[in-house]
């Protein structure tokens, strides 16, 4: 690469889930399928003998392994050395494929692309797609903070080995993903097997693309979908209402339980006018030094009173950013909207300090 030839950044996506819940087979209909890009895949191994690595089938991607099960620091360092060596290879790959242990928490894996200055020059975090095993999910639920932490995180969700279970416990399941993420796309699947176009190149991760391609992503109040999807569907999974879709109580405004009772992850969106800037960023700061472990998302889109653009901003834990996306439109309301998944959050105390920053 020269100077004068900056190249695109490249797509990460980060495949999550815990053990068991059909990672690998999607990684491997991934390598197999013939949709003409090529992909540089990182395997984050638990334990010091790599198993994943040998399940993989035979592909020409280049597969590197990190066989350090601890996705903390010592991962994040890992995964800076191996996608930097990538970035030295440009022309090799069009994307990047991390795969992490069905123990980890994916939040540090995708901090590192958030983060680490070198790393987001060139590559940039297009989706973390989470695969929930059906069948085994409410006893996950119960002996794991990394499954539910693995769903709340995620921008997609496969609801994998859906042949296991009967209509009604997967009516349950899939209830029990929206009170623990209501804003992921939810897709049902057999033996991992999805349209690869669903997955891959989504742009879902960056919050600005994922509002050029839904307007409506955050309005989790005002879109109802009472339909039950394939994984061939072709309705947009972005937005879904907080009320009862699916005949189960599970508002996300009242605390009402999820059908599985092991769920600590709350999501609590948050609706005002017109911002004023001067209280507005030092609340949202304020908000994430103080509850930021607790924070595993925000995302938000903000009016501003005198600005004539949309003001985006995303965060994980306590890190945040934001930056003007586009103009309003003619006609749009302009409103604010900011949702925040999480434990242990204060939903009186955020409702009530988001509606003090009004203009």
């Amino acid at each position: 690469m020269t100077e004068t030839s900056p190249q695109k950044p490249i797509p990460v996506t980060v495949l999550t889930g815990y053990l068991g819940a059909g990672k690998t087979t999607l990684l491997n209909r991934i390598l197999s399928e013939n949709h003409g890009r090529k992909y540089a895949v990182i395997v984050n191994e638990f334990g010091e003998i790599g198993i994943d690595n040998d399940l993989i089938v035979e592909s020409d991607e280049e597969i590197y392994e990190m066989n350090n099960g601890c996705v903390c620091c010592t991962v994040r360092g890992d995964l800076i050395r191996v996608v930097e060596g990538l970035m030295r290879r440009p022309g090799r790959f069009d994307a990047i494929i991390v795969e992490t242990t069905g123990l980890a928490d994916p939040v540090p894996v995708a901090q590192t692309f958030f983060m680490d200055d070198d790393v987001r020059a060139k590559t940039e975090l297009d989706a973390v797609v989470a695969l929930v095993d059906a069948k085994h999910l409410p006893l996950r639920l119960k002996d794991s903070r990394e499954a539910e932490d693995q769903i709340a995180f995620a921008d997609v969700v496969l609801l994998n080995k859906t042949d296991l279970v009967s209509p009604e416990e997967l009516d349950r399941i899939e209830a029990t993903v929206r009170v623990i993420n209501p804003s992921a796309r939810i897709y049902k699947t057999q033996r991992s097997d999805i349209d690869l176009t669903k997955v891959l190149d989504q742009g879902a991760f960056n919050l600005e693309k994922a509002l050029e391609n839904d307007p409506h992503f955050l309005e989790q109040d005002d879109h109802e979908h009472d339909h039950t999807c394939g994984p061939d569907c072709g309705h947009d999974h972005h937005h879904h209402d907080d009320h009862d879709h699916h005949d189960h109580d599970h508002h996300h405004h009242d605390h009402a339980p999820s059908p599985i009772h092991d769920v600590t992850v709350q999501s609590i969106s948050l609706r005002g006018g017109e911002m004023n800037p001067d209280r507005f960023f030092p609340w949202i700061q304020k908000i994430t030094q103080t509850d930021g472990p607790n924070i595993l998302r925000l995302k938000g889109i903000i009016a501003f009173a005198g600005d004539a653009e949309r003001y985006v901003v995303q965060g994980v834990h306590m890190i945040i950013e934001g930056d003007h996306q586009r103009a309003w439109k003619e006609g749009e309301k302009r409103e604010s909207r900011l949702v925040f998944i999480g434990r242990d959050l204060d939903r009186e105390k955020l409702e009530r300090t988001f509606k003090a920053c009004e203009a």
